[in-house]
């Protein structure tokens, strides 16, 4: 169980599938409430479940007790019971774009009951004919079908994460370490894999009854197994042979074809079996050891991709030099009540200088609540915005560690939300696209390009607007997008939320030193601050060092880079 963003999860899941199921309405908004409200605490977990969640506003005793017993159990009951209600394969029509509970229970009833069936009811006519939809729509659905199809085996990156720290203390005592995607911080992951030193025999004892399908693989020193419908698979050795194994589970398809492909030219064998001369294991505990046998240098995990090896590895920063989480001062682009965010910024504030992640005292919060054109999401005019930033300068003065920001829509034209005179009053702007995703290439770059050019664009959001395992970004000319930023000074965002993580790392990678770059967490919770772990992992992947990104600035360095980027553009 992963925390309090894990029950307010199962909390809103609930509350979808009492809509699915056509229960009445207060019981799902009393689980929404419930969600909100936990969203918005900055109490830690152990101390809420020591109380049993009593005195929570929107808590009420009956989803209080289901709560301890979550924390307790690792079980939601509501949620488990409902699940049950529900085929699987309905389950998964969340996953597709556009699809909300009334709508999978229209598509339920009609017989839609699958990823694939919603495919195929898309292609063969069936659901342009249903209420509600209508050709267009079935056109966009199919899109967001063939999307879901190809990434249903995945999970993001925070969720694997999780997961992969609930098998490392399960396997406490066999040494293990995280392996494959997960360890080498890849944005989405289909397989959990980790290296024991132990046996086949220890490992299954140890996840006896914690996965589904656990198992030995015959003739391979791997377990096999699911957790949570995620595969997973646990590599073993005896200490002599652990840095072999490592080294095979710790790269790429590729970094293993090479580093297999070296030891074959030199007469060695390597597996996960270890590393062996005439059948003769060498003694090779560490990674570094494998490494020195085989006469190559160690990469850090994060560089173990394809598009690393492509280069010439000398010319990206050591693993030493790479950002870190203790690097990130300046929480950027944040949400507060003002507009779809669950705290307030005041509250926002201090848990930005409670998480104190560069461990200096210097951390500190940016607003970035949404402009007007976002209404769905109660977003701000000019004169609500006029007010929040007087409530944003009276926190400064109270010794509040803020500064003044705001998301701006791009408009269909690439203009923005609000006007320059607005604009200009606040001390950084995030101009994002959250509207017009079908527009042609050719308009949807000329749009990107006029407001990465803006004079009073501090960082361009989320450039590609694709959410992971959901949709892909719309289509753009994102080469010409990133030379208009370059030209103009203009920060690129990775958005650290686990759901987008864009910019891509792959493309970050190619731009990283014509670039700078923002690794922004788009918190709409507390609890959201903390993702800029994902993005810092995915920022490493891109080899970006601290001066590559402006998070690392202390709060009056960012205001100084502002006053010197709005100068250099006149």
């Amino acid at each position: 169980m992963g925390g309090r963003k894990a029950l307010v999860s199962a909390l809103k899941r609930t509350a979808d599938l009492l809509e699915v199921l056509g229960e009445e309405g207060f019981r799902a908004n009393a689980y929404r409430g419930a969600a909100r409200s936990l969203e918005a605490l900055t109490t830690d977990l152990p101390e809420l479940a020591a109380r049993e969640f009593r005195g929570i506003g929107k808590v009420g005793p009956g989803i209080a007790a289901e709560l301890t017993r979550y924390v307790q159990t690792g079980v939601f009951g509501p949620l488990a019971e409902i699940e049950a209600q529900i085929p699987p394969g309905v389950l998964t029509l969340f996953r597709v774009r556009g699809l909300g509970p009334k709508k999978i229970r229209a598509l339920w009833d009609a017989g839609v009951t699958s990823l694939q069936t919603l495919w195929e009811a898309a292609h063969d006519g069936r659901l342009a004919g249903l209420k509600g939809f209508g050709a267009k729509s079935a056109a966009t659905l199919s899109d967001a079908a063939e999307f879901a199809l190809a990434s249903q085996e995945r999970r993001f990156l925070n969720t694997a994460a999780l997961m992969g720290a609930q098998l490392l203390s399960w396997l406490d005592g066999l040494e293990p370490r995280l392996a494959g995607e997960l360890r080498r911080g890849l944005d989405t992951v289909g397989t959990l894999r980790l290296t024991v030193t132990g046996t086949a025999q220890q490992v299954t004892a140890a996840l006896n009854g914690r996965l589904d399908g656990l198992e030995p693989v015959s003739g391979k020193p791997l377990v096999t197994g699911h957790l949570e419908g995620l595969a997973v698979e646990v590599g073993y050795a005896d200490a002599q042979a652990r840095g072999a194994i490592d080294l095979t589970f710790g790269g790429g398809p590729e970094y293993r074809n090479r580093v297999r492909a070296r030891a074959r030219e030199l007469g060695l064998d390597l597996s996960g079996r270890g590393l062996k001369r005439g059948g003769q294991q060498l003694d090779t505990p560490t990674e570094q050891d494998a490494l020195r046998e085989l006469g190559l240098d160690y990469l850090p995990p994060e560089y173990r991709e394809n598009e690393h090896l492509d280069l010439d590895i000398s010319v990206l920063p050591a693993e030493s030099e790479l950002i870190t989480v203790g690097h990130m001062r300046g929480l950027l682009h944040t949400h507060s009540t003002w507009s779809d965010g669950a705290a307030s910024i005041e509250s926002m504030a201090r848990e930005a200088e409670r998480l104190n992640f560069s461990g200096d005292g210097e951390s500190f919060l940016g607003t970035g609540d949404h402009s007007g054109a976002a209404h769905y999401a109660n977003g701000l005019d000019a004169a609500r915005l006029r007010r929040q930033l007087g409530e944003v300068r009276e926190l400064q003065r109270s010794g509040l560690r803020v500064v003044a920001g705001a998301e701006v829509d791009i408009l269909d034209d690439g203009s923005l939300d609000y006007p320059d005179d607005l604009l200009s009053e606040l001390d950084y702007v995030v101009a994002s696209v959250h509207s017009g995703f079908t527009l042609p290439s050719a308009r949807q770059t000329e749009r990107l390009i006029r407001a990465a050019s803006h004079p009073l664009v501090t960082i361009l959001g989320h450039p590609t607007g694709r959410l992971l395992l959901r949709r892909p970004g719309y289509p753009l000319d994102l080469e010409a997008v990133l030379e208009a930023c370059a030209a103009h000074g203009t920060v690129v965002e990775i958005n650290a939320s686990p759901y987008r993580l864009d910019l891509d790392w792959r493309v970050a990678l190619r731009w990283q030193k014509r670039l700078k770059f923002a690794i922004n967490t788009d918190a709409h919770s507390l609890g959201g601050l903390q993702d800029v772990r994902s993005g810092v992992t995915v920022a490493r992947k891109a080899g970006l060092t601290p001066g590559g990104v402006i998070n690392s600035l202390t709060r009056a360095e960012l205001l100084d880079f502002v006053k010197t980027q709005r100068a250099a553009r006149g």
